[in-house]
């Protein structure tokens, strides 16, 4: 007999398709009639729901049940997302270009940060686990995350713990570049 397939990931699914369509939880449990807990275990890939549950959610989606399912996933795909169309967030002192596609939210996220001279940007702790790499493309940069200091150069990178406050300072009187993806770690 020959080995069976995994089964479909229904919850890294369910969470791509929910935030693509701007649903919160809360949202979705009204509109499928599954609780908000359950939804929540579901998305975390902690239970595995009866085929009537699937269909309930896939209804308040207004997805079929093979979108939910994933099928096709293993097709390749190609999201391009302009420089002119990336979401910008605005903190004193640093640009923030969202570049990874909403579907990617509580997974991998990745940013372009630009900095003013001499600015910075400090952040409060992500989820336990979470992890950052940035990596410098033009400047020098101070990194600081839960008391450790490192200092970047153009073409340097570092990882380091985003679940403790941390934070990243422009240490040129120019503008400066620096690439992060955040990678928020399950399980």
């Amino acid at each position: 007999m020959g080995k069976v397939p995994a089964p479909p990931r229904l919850g890294r699914s369910m969470l791509a398709l929910r935030k693509r369509r701007g649903l919160s939880l809360d949202e979705l449990a009204r509109r499928s009639g599954v609780s908000k807990a359950m939804l929540s275990q579901i998305e975390q890939e902690h239970t595995n729901p009866t085929v009537a549950t699937v269909w309930k959610i896939a209804r308040g989606l207004d997805a079929s049940l093979g979108d939910l399912l994933g099928e096709g996933a293993e097709q390749p795909r190609l999201t391009v997302i302009r420089r002119t169309g990336a979401p910008v967030l605005r903190e004193k002192g640093c640009e923030i270009q969202i570049i990874s596609p909403i579907e990617m939210a509580e997974d991998l996220e990745l940013y372009v940060l630009r900095f003013s001279p001499s600015g910075s940007l400090n952040s409060s702790p992500h989820f336990p686990r979470t992890e950052e790499v940035a990596a410098a493309v033009s400047g020098r940069f101070e990194i600081i995350s839960g008391g450790k200091k490192c200092v970047l150069e153009a073409g340097d990178a570092a990882v380091y713990a985003a679940d403790v406050r941390h934070s990243i300072r422009n240490l040129d009187r120019k503008e400066a570049e620096i690439f992060l993806a955040v990678h928020f770690r399950k399980g």
